[in-house]
């Protein structure tokens, strides 16, 4: 979860049309504005979105908030500033290593981060981080959290955490490895290594990649492409891939459950309707 520095904040790009703008976002560390069925939070701590306590409460309510509107689809992780996340507060770090009490409010702190990041993974929103700037250590462990991560060509990505005798022990380790396999893993993790966007993505890190000036309205469009699906269906979809890395689940029985589910919908059953009666036709 290390952080690292970044010298300039990044102009703030214009608010999105329509959004309802929920309060604190103008001192938070966090804003959240949601425009129909898409929640964007972005990360706006300068000067590089450092986490600490305050920033994972508040990521937290963010989620309360998105999660609580029935409209919304889509949480859509997004940075003010040059950088998408550095990680753990370095003054938080420099308080607390040195002490044995020290060191067991860095464990807390970290298992909290545990918690709110898991939480991002289970929610039923489908979450995107437009990744803009460096996503190192407990950043990227943010992102990787997310369901779908599109990021800029001059990004760097990575967990350098093992160059400073420490771990990415906020999920980072766990969901590396599940998303792009045992083999990168070892190499970045091991290696300290950071990679850029075309090669994050050849590696799986990433699904998309764009030039920075085109960053934005990329995550936007996949954003508003996903908001406009049902939101039963992403639902049950996201509780089908997560049986798919679960041994203890029988995925083909929670498919079968979730289309049960789902074919007892109106909106579904009026979907396949028109479908049925466009292919008649």
């Amino acid at each position: 979860m290390i952080n690292e520095r970044s010298p300039t904040q990044a102009p703030q790009p214009a608010a999105r049309p329509q959004a309802t703008v929920h309060p604190g976002a103008g001192t938070a560390p966090i804003s959240l504005a949601i425009d129909g069925g898409v929640a964007v939070a972005t990360l706006c701590r300068p000067p590089v979105n450092a986490v600490d306590d305050a920033w994972i409460a508040r990521l937290n309510a963010v989620l309360d908030e998105a999660e609580g509107d029935g409209q919304v689809r889509v949480l859509w992780i997004r940075s003010a500033q040059r950088v998408f996340c550095a990680g753990a507060d370095l003054e938080f770090m420099r308080q607390r290593f040195a002490t044995e009490a020290g060191r067991r409010a860095m464990i807390d702190f970290t298992r909290r981060l545990q918690q709110v990041y898991a939480r991002i993974e289970r929610s039923a929103l489908v979450s995107v981080a437009e990744i803009g700037g460096a996503a190192l250590g407990g950043g990227f462990e943010l992102a990787l959290a997310c369901d779908l991560r599109v990021v800029a060509d001059e990004a760097r990505l990575g967990l350098p955490e093992a160059r400073l005798g420490l771990l990415a022990a906020a999920g980072g380790t766990q969901r590396m490895t599940r998303i792009c396999g045992e083999a990168t893993a070892r190499r970045l993790i091991l290696g300290a290594e950071a990679v850029q966007g075309a090669e994050a993505v050849a590696l799986g890190l990433a699904q998309w990649r764009a030039p920075a000036a085109e960053l934005q309205a990329t995550a936007s469009a996949i954003a508003e492409r996903i908001a406009g699906l049902p939101g039963p269906a992403l639902r049950e979809s996201k509780r089908c891939i997560a049986a798919a890395l679960d041994p203890r689940q029988d995925g083909y029985e929670v498919e079968l459950d979730g289309s049960g589910a789902l074919l007892a919908l109106e909106e579904t059953q009026a979907r396949v309707r028109r479908f049925l009666d466009r292919d008649a036709s």
